[in-house]
Formats: structure tokens, C-alpha cells, sequence
């Protein structure tokens, strides 16, 4: 559903799409792709991939197979594959993921963990507290 420079391929493709002037709290559990790019409160989860627009704010346990975020998260972020982080993404919050991809400007206050497939426990780095800058 997203390429590389983490933009959308195809809106059409989404399941569920919050939009900017909306604002929802509960909790949401799913199997198609979601886009968020107005307010969210409470708990996301799919088995497919989640959107998350510049001016998105949500704050919320978030848990996908893939996500793209340039918005800002207050919240755990658990992605079973890969994660990209936009330049505008801002995330408070334990992030555990596989692969991981942030471009500078990105800002992350928590821990990140990776559960890359081929390693162990030992290899796994992890870090409190990170200003992620990368181009």
C-alpha cells in the first residue's frame, strides 16, 4: 500500500480512513489497511498496514503489520514488519518493530526495540530517550 517515500499508493485500498476534521476515541481492531490523518484516542489495531498523515494526532496503543507515520503518536507503536518514520512524525512512546526506516527530522521519546527476524535477544540494541536524526 506505501512505497518507499512513504505516500500513499493507494487510497482506494483503505478499509477505514479517519480524515482530517475528525476526531474518534475508542478502541478499533481490524484486518484491512487504515489511514489516519485527523485525531484518534484509544487503541488501532490491524493485521494490515496503518497510514498515519503529517497532521494526525493519536494517542493510542497502535499495532500493525507495517506503518507509515508523519504524524504525531503519543502512545506504543508495534509494527511486525516495517516501519517508516517521516520527517514530521513525532512519537512519545515505546516503539518495537522489525525493520525501520526515519528521515531526519523525526523525533522519537522512548525505547526503541527490534525484533529483526534473523536476530537474538542479544544483538537487539536498544535506547531511551532518542533524537533520531538519519538521511
Amino acid at each position: 500500500m506505501f512505497n518507499k517515500e512513504m505516500k500513499l499508493e493507494k487510497f482506494k485500498d483503505a478499509e477505514t480512513v479517519i480524515g482530517s476534521s475528525v476526531f474518534v476515541k475508542g478502541d478499533f481492531h481490524g484486518t484491512g489497511n487504515i489511514i489516519i490523518e485527523g485525531g484518534l484516542e484509544g487503541s488501532l489495531k490491524t493485521d494490515a498496514d496503518i497510514y498515519i498523515g503529517e497532521k494526525a494526532q493519536v494517542t493510542a496503543t497502535i499495532e500493525a503489520a507495517n506503518a507509515t507515520i508523519n504524524g504525531q503518536v503519543n502512545g506504543t507503536v508495534k509494527v511486525h514488519q516495517y516501519l517508516a518514520l517521516g520527517s514530521t512524525a513525532k512519537i512519545t512512546g515505546d516503539v518495537n518493530f522489525q525493520e525501520l526506516s526515519v528521515v531526519r527530522g523525526a523525533l522519537i521519546n522512548g525505547r526503541l526495540s527490534s525484533h529483526g527476524a534473523n536476530r537474538n535477544k542479544k544483538n537487539t540494541p536498544e535506547k531511551k530517550g532518542v533524537l533520531v536524526e538519519e538521511e
